[in-house]
C-alpha cells in the first residue's frame, strides 16, 4: 500500500516538472534570440516570415538583383567635366549682329588691358567689317605703340586724333568726308607710310601729307580739285616726295592734267584721269 502511494506521489511530481518544463521552454520561444541563437523568424515591415515557411535556406550575400524597377533612368557618363559659366542673374544673351549705331568709346583707365604695359605694348588693331559710326577723340590717345589701325567697311563720318606712331592706316568702305577730317591731322605722323582713304565721300585731298608716306589710295571718292602744293613744296622745285611712288585717283572727277605744277616732286604720276 506504501509502495503504491509512493508510485502515485512521484507520478504526480513528474507531470508537474514536465509542465514547467513545457512552460519554460515556450517562454524561452517567445523571448527575442540572444547572440548565438538561430533566429526564428523574419520581419519585413509589419509583416512576420516564419522560417517555416522556407524549404531551404537562402544565401544573399551574393544577391545582386533584389528587385525588378521596370524602366530605370540610364546612367549619365561624364567624359569631361566642365565648370558652369557664371553669369549675372540679370544678364543677357548679347546678339552677334553688332548694332548699325556703334560708337568706340574712351577706354577706361582700370582693369588690365588698360594698364599702362599694355597701352605701351599694343601695335594692330583691326575693327573691320563692323558698323562703327564714330570714334571719340581720346579713344586712342593711350596707345603710344600703335603702328597699324584698321578700319575698313564701317560707317566712319570723321577720323580720331590719332597717335604719332602710326604707320598703316586703312579706313576705306566708310562715309568718310573731308569735314571728318581735322586740319594738319596726317602732318604730326611722321612715321606714316600707307594712307588708304579709298571708297569714301571726300571732296578734297586730305593734307598736309608727312614726307615718310609710300603709298596714298584715294580712288572712288568725290574729289574734284587739289592745290597745287598738295604734294610738292612750290617754293622748292625739288625731288622731295621719292618715297610717295603710289597715288592713286581714279574713280574721281578730277581731272589731273589740269594741275600740272602738282607732280613736279614725284617719281611717278597720280593714277587717275588726265584728259
Amino acid at each position: 500500500m506504501k509502495f503504491l502511494a509512493f508510485l502515485s506521489l512521484l507520478s504526480l511530481v513528474l507531470q508537474k516538472a514536465e509542465t514547467a518544463s513545457l512552460l519554460g521552454e515556450r517562454e524561452r520561444e517567445e523571448q527575442s534570440p540572444e547572440e548565438g541563437d538561430t533566429y526564428a523568424s523574419l520581419y519585413v515591415g509589419n509583416h512576420t516570415l516564419s522560417i517555416e515557411d522556407y524549404n531551404e535556406v537562402i544565401d544573399l550575400s551574393n544577391y545582386e538583383e533584389l528587385a525588378d524597377y521596370g524602366d530605370q533612368i540610364p546612367e549619365a557618363k561624364i567624359s569631361n567635366l566642365t565648370l558652369p559659366t557664371r553669369t549675372s542673374p540679370t544678364s543677357t544673351v548679347a546678339q552677334k549682329t553688332l548694332s548699325p549705331n556703334l560708337t568706340m568709346a574712351v577706354p577706361t583707365t582700370t582693369g588690365l588691358l588698360n594698364s599702362q604695359s599694355s597701352h605701351a605694348k599694343l601695335r594692330r588693331i583691326d575693327l573691320s567689317g563692323n558698323s562703327i559710326s564714330s570714334i571719340h577723340n581720346d579713344a586712342l590717345r593711350l596707345l603710344p605703340a600703335l603702328q597699324d589701325l584698321i578700319l575698313p567697311e564701317n560707317q566712319l563720318a570723321a577720323l580720331p586724333v590719332l597717335p604719332s606712331g602710326i604707320e598703316f592706316l586703312d579706313v576705306r568702305l566708310n562715309r568718310l568726308q573731308s569735314s571728318g577730317i581735322q586740319p594738319e591731322a596726317f602732318v604730326a605722323l611722321k612715321k606714316l607710310q600707307f594712307l588708304y582713304l579709298a571708297n569714301n565721300m571726300l571732296d578734297s585731298i586730305p593734307g598736309p601729307l608727312p614726307l615718310s608716306l609710300r603709298s596714298l589710295h584715294l580712288q572712288n571718292n568725290m574729289i574734284e580739285t587739289m592745290e597745287s602744293d598738295t604734294f610738292c613744296d612750290t617754293g622748292e622745285h625739288r625731288h622731295e616726295r621719292r618715297q610717295l611712288e603710289d597715288i592713286r585717283l581714279d574713280g574721281n572727277p578730277i581731272n589731273l592734267s589740269l594741275f600740272p605744277e602738282a607732280y613736279f616732286c614725284l617719281p611717278r604720276l597720280p593714277v587717275g584721269h588726265f584728259t
